[in-house]
């Protein structure tokens, strides 16, 4: 696909701006509007909705979402001289992109949906640059103001195919740990498709994937401090009984208060024991 909406394609708005990807961003820019068009889709309707978007770069994904009717975009960019590229894209959509130049991990999202959502429905979209992804989705999922349910109505954001897999894993598979935890705590998450690394310019090493969340409206009662303390004891040492991994914690008191066998691994336990065992903590 050359074009979506009228606007060049991304490939000569890139080499007429000179913008190139920085490794030091984590910058792996998506040039297929195609691509684009089918993260953007992933994250259901949009009409009527307020999109954020970390790291828009060139403006790809930024121009999908809004061809698919997105009633705003307030899009967080670090690199500078992204800003001339999204001017052009915020010019041909008057009054429906807004650009915020600053850090992501340094914004407060809360507060700005608040003042810019006009009380509407708020979803993220983002192909995350990798240096930083985990760190936001946590920032998502463990608000320092403790609201839930959050600001947000879903999150889809792209990753590096092994943080995916991660995110959405159960007990008794290899890649569940701590972020699987809390994942499968707060949300209900799946991976939606891969993306090859030849669809970026530079390639990364590895493949990509569009993972989408929703957050639970009720999950389990529990304090995520606690929650926290637990799975970095039981993970730290996750080939190790838990009996012996949760010493620093309670060892086999706190198992047997709660009725878990010392004798089990970490990865064996569900969500739902990990939050038992922080609430007898």
């Amino acid at each position: 696909m050359a074009t979506l909406d009228g606007l060049p394609p991304l490939r000569d708005v890139i080499q007429r701006h000179g913008l190139d990807a920085k490794k030091s961003l984590g910058q792996n820019f998506l040039f297929d509007l195609n691509l684009t068009q089918k993260i953007a889709r992933s994250a259901g309707s949009l009409e009527g909705v307020t999109v954020f978007e970390v790291g828009p770069g060139p403006g790809g994904l930024t121009r999908s979402i809004l061809a698919l009717g997105a009633k705003k975009v307030i899009a967080v960019e670090r690199d500078a001289r992204a800003l001339p590229v999204l001017a052009e894209v915020s010019d041909f959509y008057p009054g429906r992109l807004e650009v915020i130049e600053g850090d992501a991990l340094k914004t407060d999202f809360a507060a700005l949906a608040a003042e810019k959502a006009d009380g509407g429905p708020v979803k993220i979209i983002a192909n995350l640059p990798y240096n930083v992804g985990t760190q936001l989705l946590l920032n998502w999922l463990l608000p320092e103001n403790g609201q839930w349910p959050p600001f947000w109505e879903s999150l889809t954001l792209m990753f590096q195919k092994e943080v995916g897999l991660r995110i959405v894993a159960d007990e008794e598979d290899d890649h569940y740990g701590r972020l699987g935890v809390i994942c499968g705590w707060r949300t209900d998450s799946h991976m939606v498709f891969d993306v090859p690394p030849q669809a970026f310019s530079p390639p990364p090493k590895v493949t990509s994937t569009v993972v989408h969340l929703t957050p639970k409206a009720n999950p389990l009662p529990c304090d995520v401090n606690k929650l926290e303390r637990i799975t970095h004891a039981a993970f730290g040492q996750r080939r190790k009984m838990l009996r012996q991994s949760l010493k620093p914690v309670g060892g086999e008191a706190l198992l047997n208060k709660v009725g878990i066998d010392p004798q089990r691994r970490a990865e064996t336990l569900s969500v739902a024991e990990f939050v038992a065992l922080a609430n007898a903590f």
